[in-house]
């Protein structure tokens, strides 16, 4: 038991403050609750189930940069779809209950937790405690994350709740759109040594600007 609490509360510990944590707080302006939940800790199983049984398998198969540059495009959409507030969202269904919010909020959640310091802990939980501990690392590990997450997501709902319209779509995005930046310059030194990474993370960014603007008069159009 002492060893369960011990995993935890490192897992805990070490998702505070993190990448993951401010992105559930974005979720909030674009998801219902159950959506968050159900997505988040079906990725937050998955992912350290990877890590304590093949994650270093997984982490030699896919290369690192493949996944930072997925992540960035998933976050650059993110910020995307946070242009014009619930209203928009509600009409075009992404708030409707069914399957695709739930894929959407896996895919982004697993995407930028995968290769994380958090995954990372657990793989090392995981090869210091051995196979016999394996349920007891997953489980301890499991629940640490979505905790630490969950209080990201009420915070989100907290701002929702108490700052005036379209404040959360407006920190979304700029959440959204940092991460975007920050995780495609990650991914394209990887591909791309020397300034390559920041040619790449400029053309990005473009096309990015583009599409907001786009959608953003789009919007005031329909208005």
């Amino acid at each position: 038991m002492a060893l369960f609490f011990r995993i935890l509360l490192t897992e805990f510990i070490a998702e505070m403050g993190d990448k993951t944590q401010l992105m559930m707080i974005a979720m909030t302006s674009r998801f219902k609750v159950k959506d968050i939940i159900l997505g988040a800790g079906a990725a937050i199983l998955v992912l350290n189930a990877l890590a304590v049984g093949v994650g270093a398998l997984v982490s030699s198969l896919i290369p690192e940069y493949v996944i930072k540059l997925a992540a960035a495009l998933a976050f650059f959409y993110f910020a995307w779809s946070s242009i014009g507030g619930d209203d928009e969202d509600e009409e075009e269904g992404s708030h409707k209950d069914g399957k695709a919010p739930i894929l959407a909020v896996f895919g982004t959640f697993f995407l930028a937790e995968l290769g994380d310091k958090t995954q990372l802990t657990a793989i090392a939980f995981a090869a210091n405690e051995g196979l016999s501990k394996a349920i007891v690392v997953w489980l301890a590990c499991s629940i640490g994350l979505f905790a630490a997450d969950v209080i990201g997501m009420l915070a989100g709902y907290l701002l929702k709740s108490k700052m005036p319209e379209g404040f959360l779509n407006t920190l979304a995005f700029v959440i959204f759109a940092i991460f975007g930046v920050t995780t495609m310059l990650e991914g394209g030194g990887m591909l791309l040594p020397g300034n390559g990474k920041w040619i790449l993370t400029a053309v990005a960014c473009l096309l990015f600007v583009i599409a907001c603007v786009f959608r953003f008069c789009r919007i005031k159009k329909e208005q």
